[in-house]
């Protein structure tokens, strides 16, 4: 089943479980991928509903940490709760043995040598690892490599 399927359905069955907290999350992912869908005018794969997900756990990660450092516990459990509903629909996430396996392989494919191949490796990584790492520390990872 597609992922947009699989997320449609879900927020179904949150309706007919009344689970009001679960719904309003689906129904907020469901539309900013309509939302994309809209402004881009093209029906969207699982590799983009993915890198939706994706940026919304990420948005929602930034939220929790600054909701928490300023001491609002309320907005950060709110967010908190948001962030398991989505990771639900996010691949596994890499080990770390994985991930230093993935960045190898493309560094050998890509040929790369210098910082000045970056844009190639992480054209490479990224469809590999899209949400199932932090991109920032996946190009941590292949900076400290190649510097």
């Amino acid at each position: 089943m597609a992922l947009k399927e699989q997320l449609q359905t879900a927020m179904k069955d949150a309706m007919r479980a009344k689970d009001k907290a679960r719904l309003g999350v689906l129904r907020m992912i469901l539309a900013d991928i309509k939302r994309v869908e809209v402004d881009e005018r093209i029906e969207l794969d699982d590799a983009r509903v993915l890198a939706v997900l994706d940026k919304m756990q990420k948005q929602r990660r930034d939220s929790f940490e600054q909701f928490e450092a300023a001491g609002r516990q309320d907005l950060a459990d709110t967010e908190k709760a948001e962030l398991e509903v989505i990771a639900q629909f996010l691949p596994a996430a890499l080990s770390e043995s994985e991930l230093n396996e993935l960045i190898d392989s493309a560094l050998a494919a890509t040929g790369a040598a210098s910082m000045a191949d970056m844009g190639k490796v992480m054209g490479v990584l990224k469809p590999q690892v899209q949400g199932r790492a932090d991109m920032g520390q996946v190009s941590q990872q292949v900076k400290a490599r190649l510097g």
